[in-house]
């Protein structure tokens, strides 16, 4: 709390921590209306610190409520910077059709896709359908659907019964296919609001490293921020994990299954930056550790591994809305230390390790969610089990690996459009059972080991100049089996 009148001080020092929120209702109006303007000051940049996907509406409210001019910008650029997460609140489903559609027609609305807002919309109507379903063509006027994909206005937005049943949708609709009939060079003549892409505020990110081996399976937690190249710890994991899938989905990160250092497990828990804690959610339905994770769509795909005793090609998803994990087609082959990777609406697994011919894998397979089935593409060009694999720019990378003994610094990145495999720069270092996320046009591979010890240094690429370069500040343990995401930074 800053400076404040020692009496107001003895006012502030009356409420724990537990218990300040809610006494804000009635402190906030009090310190307003007797003029204590540094108490006033003072509630509401507590409010700012608590500001989560989960609130940030209701603060927003509570700020308007009384005037505090500052606090209501921050909390709506809070709800329009973490709106992926914020839609799937009870606060945003509660709200006016008129505070809907000043959060969905901003230009600095982030989300990954316009599909995220086009789901949202939906879901407010059919939250209260009888009363809302009026207002379907104020919010679709707002929904920029000439930018989502053809696909999924084929597949998801014309089949959606909510659009079929109402005229001025579906001329919404025509619109956003129109725009797709047109060549690419011409699409840019359509202005209108839905065709104008988000211009969001960037967040400053940091990269978050979970668990691994170090060399036994650790509890620790570690972020970069790439601003200050620093390196500090958050939250331990609740027990230790390594050789876990781990991803970002929702706005959380999942560690997914892995080893604790006695037994392969399938439990999954969920980081919350925000509030720097992990908390459960249910487990997988198979013990799988080296398996791959990714997210695809509103999905997290748990890809193969190792159950304790052979390799698994079974898959399984987890849906955030139900809960619940579900299998899958599996994968035509058996795969532990897999990599997976999403380009284009399609999931891919690649390499690892098949336990049934004993052998390192350089194939690779593409799963397609809407026909639910795998199918090979084209062969890497050399076996790789733990390669670190990621996507950077619509292309897939494989980096390092090993087959048997000889562990590669060697680099390959798969064009889809090409069906095809390239070599790219070598790393400066051998590394198989690496970490790798992509950010700002770069691909980064996080420690691993090179067979003999593991590694507590980070390298990333440039494709512009295809070269890597070593972060300047290593991990502060050398940890291999970890997993990797980029999340942003917290308040």
């Amino acid at each position: 709390v800053p400076e404040v009148w020692p009496e107001q001080r003895e006012i502030l020092l009356l409420f724990t921590a537990s218990l300040f929120v809610q006494t804000l209702c009635v402190l906030l109006p009090a310190a307003s209306l007797l003029q204590l303007m540094d108490v006033r000051q003072a509630c509401c940049d507590f409010l700012r610190t608590q500001l989560h996907p989960t609130n940030c509406l209701g603060i927003r409210a509570f700020a308007d409520l009384h005037a505090c001019t500052q606090l209501l910008g921050q909390a709506h650029a809070y709800a329009e910077q973490h709106f992926s997460e914020v839609m799937l609140s009870e606060e945003f489903l509660g709200l006016s059709l008129q505070q809907v559609c000043s959060l969905i027609s901003s230009d600095k609305l982030t989300v990954s896709t316009e599909e995220k807002v086009f789901e949202a919309m939906i879901s407010w109507i059919k939250y209260d359908k009888e009363a809302r379903l009026e207002h379907m063509p104020k919010l679709m006027e707002h929904v920029r659907l000439p930018l989502l994909s053809r696909d999924y206005l084929v597949q998801i937005v014309e089949e959606e019964a909510l659009i079929k049943n109402n005229s001025t949708c579906k001329d919404f609709l025509i619109e956003a296919m129109k725009y797709h009939l047109l060549p690419a060079d011409q699409r840019h003549l359509i202005k209108t609001d839905r065709t104008r892409p988000r211009t969001p505020v960037s967040l400053p990110k940091v990269m978050i490293v979970v668990g691994g081996q170090a060399p036994k399976a650790i509890r620790s937690v570690e972020c970069y921020d790439f601003q200050e190249d620093r390196w500090y710890q958050v939250a331990d994991l609740p027990s230790r994990r390594c050789r876990a899938g781990v991803t970002f989905m929702g706005g959380r990160v999942y560690a997914v299954g892995g080893f604790n250092g006695s037994l392969r497990v399938r439990t999954v828990d969920v980081y919350d930056a925000m509030r720097d804690q992990w908390s459960p959610v249910p487990s997988m339905q198979e013990r799988r550790s080296t398996l791959g994770a990714a997210v695809l769509g509103d999905l997290l795909y748990a890809v193969g591994g190792f159950d304790g005793s052979t390799g698994l090609s079974s898959v399984e998803a987890y849906s955030y809305k139900t809960n619940e994990w579900t299998f899958v087609a599996p994968m035509n082959t058996r795969r532990s230390s897999v990599g997976v990777g999403v380009v284009d609406g399609k999931l891919y697994a690649v390499g690892g390790y098949d336990g049934a011919s004993r052998q390192c894998l350089s194939t690779v397979e593409q799963y397609d969610p809407i026909s639910n089935q795998w199918c090979y593409v084209a062969d890497m060009s050399t076996r790789r089990s733990g390669a670190g694999v990621g996507v950077l720019s619509g292309q897939l990378y494989a980096a390092g690996g090993h087959d048997g003994p000889l562990v590669r610094k060697s680099v390959e990145v798969y064009d889809p459009s090409s069906n095809s495999w390239r070599q790219v720069c070598d790393m400066n270092m051998c590394r198989r059972n690496a970490g790798v996320c992509a950010i700002n046009g770069l691909l980064y591979v996080i420690g691993g080991d090179d067979g003999s010890c593991n590694l507590s240094s980070v390298e990333f690429y440039n494709p512009a100049t295809d070269k890597w370069s070593l972060l300047p500040t290593n991990m502060s343990n050398g940890r291999s089996y970890a997993g990797v995401s980029v999340i942003d930074k917290p308040l």
